[in-house]
């Protein structure tokens, strides 16, 4: 990192090492869902935790939401919903799920590399609701969106270690003791 950087180019790289760079804490995202096919991301691997497809999509929503606050927009749950709905998990509805993670990360980027550094430490219009994530600084904001990130990326690299291989499902069932 360079000593010189300002405080809105150290965001930026921030986001950037979580999503596709070289993160200290180990794979960014794009890494840990490179090779995860349609079917890998939409099985239930622990029934009562959300699929990889699901965490995408709320990642991909979030990430749209902290862009949009950026603007001056009231905190509010993303437009599409905290938890967007996976629909038909085909093998297209996935590639296209993962061109909006992209997009959207892309998007945030651009809209905090415009940002007035000064805006950074301005408190957002709404009153604190911790649901929402309001009533915060901007600075706050995008640290916690790379945090946001970097929790659910681990979630899915763990669903990810708990998906039979397709090996392993070619495999025998062990003998019966």
């Amino acid at each position: 990192m360079n000593l010189n950087m300002s405080e809105i180019e150290r965001l930026v790289d921030q986001l950037e090492r979580e999503h596709d760079g070289d993160p200290w804490h180990g794979s960014p995202l794009r890494g840990i869902l490179n090779d995860v096919t349609a079917e890998q991301a939409a099985a239930a691997v622990i029934p009562v935790a959300h699929t990889i497809w699901e965490l995408v999509l709320h990642i991909t929503a979030w990430k749209g939401e902290v862009r949009r606050r950026l603007t001056g927009a009231p905190a509010a749950e993303p437009h599409e919903g905290d938890w967007p709905a996976v629909g038909e998990p085909t093998a297209v509805r996935w590639t296209r799920a993962l061109e909006r993670l992209e997009q959207a990360h892309r998007a945030l980027v651009s809209a905090v590399r415009e940002l007035e550094e000064s805006k950074l430490y301005e408190a957002s219009t709404d009153t604190r609701d911790r649901p929402t994530g309001s009533g915060v600084s901007y600075y706050v904001l995008l640290h916690g969106i790379v945090q946001h990130d970097v929790y659910h990326a681990g979630q899915i690299a763990l669903l990810k270690k708990g998906r039979p291989s397709r090996a392993a499902a070619r495999r025998d069932p062990p003998p019966a003791p």
